[in-house]
């Protein structure tokens, strides 16, 4: 143990003193250089006077080296710093010899320590050019060296942007000992960089870049170093790529760099999530900080996709408490784990079920939260269709036992986590949730907490959702499925979703349906084929895509409003609120309780009654599409009926 303990420190700092000694030695040579050359390289001085000066001229720069630390930088690794911390150095080490001079003159410290003014000002620049010589002969030699070490097994990079980034991230992959990768030029679009030479690489014109020139060239990656590019401006960069044979990579934003330094682990392959994503969102903090300022704030689903990120930007503000309610007792304590290594502790983590009437009441009246965000739900469309049972009581009953218990506790505000699958339904989920909206805009007529319904699409990377899917599809060799080749989705990413609840959440005022700009709706077919290629796979040839037909209750083109509903703009451009139309809240409520009842006795009449409280809710490819039938054949035999009856009448 003791052997390994020194071993490593041999290890670390040999090299310093290696580099110490060096640097005293090449200023020795160079004073004696000084000499000869104020003596036009003759020996007319006095020499022994020489041999006095040396170790005295090698004691004053080693004491210099030493304040300055110019000895410390990693010689192969050479740069600005370096040189700017040998001038320092050079500069103290004057001043000390011309002070000793001084000294030495009055009281005689030394004999024959008397040096002429030009050999201090010769030396300093002597020992200056041949320090900054050493250390980049010996970063090119070990260059070199390195470089034809790994020469047969280099691959050809480009770099997107030649700009400060492009640069540095030049210098982070040539200078990294494990990268096999050789730069062979630059692409950007300032004219005045084109044709010219950057550490000896050339600046390409992006018209340059054809498949052409990137086979001729051998090139296999190209990487992208363009910091603050819009994403449709990516989008459109990357999709001009796809088709070569290169892997396409992205160099993260200077804030995300490792203590303000780009690693070459940092250099991802690029994702579909970084083209589909969208400008940053312009929160209103102040306002949300105010809103949970000192309150207790309870996230039911508080471990899921959406719940936990509610749950990690909740955390940022100074909130009283925060309990955190999940039944999925792993994933909950995942979270509790990432946020403790963060350094929040100021939360409950409780293994909950939403349905559980009693308990949810007992936690209530027990933390009295004056907040709560409603995120526990099931939400995936085929399995649902399947379990209607289960969507009605989580969905539906589970929102309803939250909303309730909030009134009877006398929580502030309730907010809701709805879908746009509640808009014209086509499925269980779907009107679950439609259901849960129209429970809660019940309650709203009637009590004083404030009841908010947020809703929006499809999350990106949220637990099951297709980007993730592909992406296994893929690493297994494919095929991808596909239930239909022109099916669309509107997408948001997870952080988006939430940070846009939470500024809905503090806006609202009670009773309005917010919905979020979801931006253009995405081809999922075009997605897969752009994952297919992102991946440096060929499609069809490499991965095919296969059409697998609309799962029961799948909608082709998903909705944000419903019919008859418009919107009203608010204050945050990504933030509109719906217009619904007016609504039989009584009627509908007391509907909604029968649904519970008789779905907790297994009742069969359950989505049928679904279909009676939500109009609108017409299943598609679908077992429930036979109730849909029923209901327009008793719909036309009343009206049927309804037109013969004044004609009975004149009979009598």
């Amino acid at each position: 143990m003791i052997q390994s303990y020194l071993t490593n420190k041999v290890e670390r700092y040999a090299s310093k003193w290696l580099v110490l000694i060096i640097d005293v030695v090449i200023v020795m040579v160079s004073f004696v250089l000084s000499y000869l050359i104020r003596f036009n390289l003759t020996f007319n001085f006095d020499v022994e006077k020489l041999f006095v000066q040396i170790p005295w001229i090698s004691l004053m720069f080693l004491c210099s080296f030493l304040v300055i630390g110019s000895y410390k930088g990693v010689v192969r690794h050479a740069g600005v710093q370096d040189v700017y911390n040998l001038f320092n150095a050079i500069c103290l080490a004057s001043i000390f010899i011309i002070f000793l001079v001084i000294v030495n003159k009055e009281y005689l410290i030394v004999e024959n320590f008397t040096i002429p003014l030009s050999i201090i000002i010769i030396n300093s620049l002597i020992s200056f050019i041949a320090l900054i010589t050493s250390r980049f002969l010996f970063k090119t030699l070990f260059l070199n060296i390195f470089n034809q070490s790994r020469i047969n097994a280099s691959k050809n990079v480009l770099i997107y942007g030649a700009g400060e980034s492009g640069i540095l991230t030049y210098g982070t992959i040539t200078n990294h000992s494990k990268s096999n990768a050789k730069i062979l030029g630059f692409v950007d679009y300032d004219k005045k960089k084109i044709g010219k030479v950057i550490n000896g690489v050339t600046v390409y014109a992006p018209e340059a870049l054809t498949k052409d020139f990137i086979v001729r060239k051998g090139i296999s990656e190209v990487i992208f170093c363009i910091q603050g590019i819009s994403h449709k401006r990516l989008k459109s960069l990357v999709e001009g790529l796809v088709d070569f044979p290169v892997l396409v990579k992205i160099v993260p934003p200077v804030e995300d760099w490792i203590n303000g330094e780009l690693k070459v682990s940092q250099i991802k392959n690029i994702q579909i999530e970084d083209l589909l994503n969208r400008a940053p969102i312009d929160l209103n903090n102040l306002n949300i900080e105010r809103e949970l300022h000192n309150k207790t704030v309870l996230v039911t689903g508080g471990a899921g996709s959406i719940g936990s990120e509610l749950v990690r930007q909740i955390c940022n503000f100074k909130y009283k408490s925060l309990i955190i309610i999940d039944q999925a007792e792993s994933a909950l304590y995942d979270l509790q784990q990432e946020l403790k290594q963060k350094g929040f502790n100021n939360f409950i983590p409780i293994v909950g079920d939403v349905r559980d009437k009693k308990r949810m009441d007992m936690l209530f009246g027990e933390h009295k939260p004056n907040m709560v965000f409603h995120a526990a739900a099931y939400k995936h469309v085929p399995l649902m269709e399947q379990n209607s049972y289960e969507a009605i009581k989580i969905n539906i009953a589970g929102t309803k036992n939250i909303a309730d218990i909030s009134t009877e506790h006398k929580v502030d505000k309730f907010v809701l986590v709805s879908t746009d699958k509640a808009v014209n339904p086509t499925n269980i989920m779907g009107a679950s949730k439609r259901i849960a909206e129209i429970y809660v805009s019940c309650l709203q007529q009637q009590n004083d907490t404030r009841y908010i319904i947020t809703r929006f699409g499809n999350v990106l990377g949220s637990n099951g959702s297709v980007i993730p899917l592909f992406r296994k599809q893929i690493e297994k060799g494919g095929p991808l499925t596909l239930t239909h080749k022109e099916i669309t989705r509107y997408f948001m990413t997870i952080p988006e979703a939430s940070q846009l609840v939470l500024e809905a959440g503090s806006m609202g005022v009670g009773g309005e349906i917010f919905i979020f700009d979801m931006g253009e709706s995405v081809k999922i077919f075009d997605l897969a084929k752009n994952m297919i290629k992102l991946s440096g796979l060929k499609y069809p040839e490499d991965i095919d895509i296969i059409i697998t037909g609309l799962r029961p209750g799948e909608k082709l083109y998903e909705e944000l409003l419903a019919n008859g509903e418009n919107t009203l703009p608010t204050y945050h451009k990504k933030i509109k609120i719906s217009k619904t139309k007016e609504l039989d809240y009584e009627k509908l409520k007391s509907l909604i309780d029968e649904l519970c009842i008789a779905n907790t006795f297994f009742g069969e009449n359950t989505v049928k009654l679904m279909k009676h409280i939500v109009p609108e809710f017409i299943s598609n490819n679908s077992k429930f599409c036979e109730l849909d039938r029923k209901e327009s054949v008793t719909f036309e035999a009343n009206k049927k009926i309804q037109s013969n009856q004044p004609h009975k009448a004149l009979n009598l």
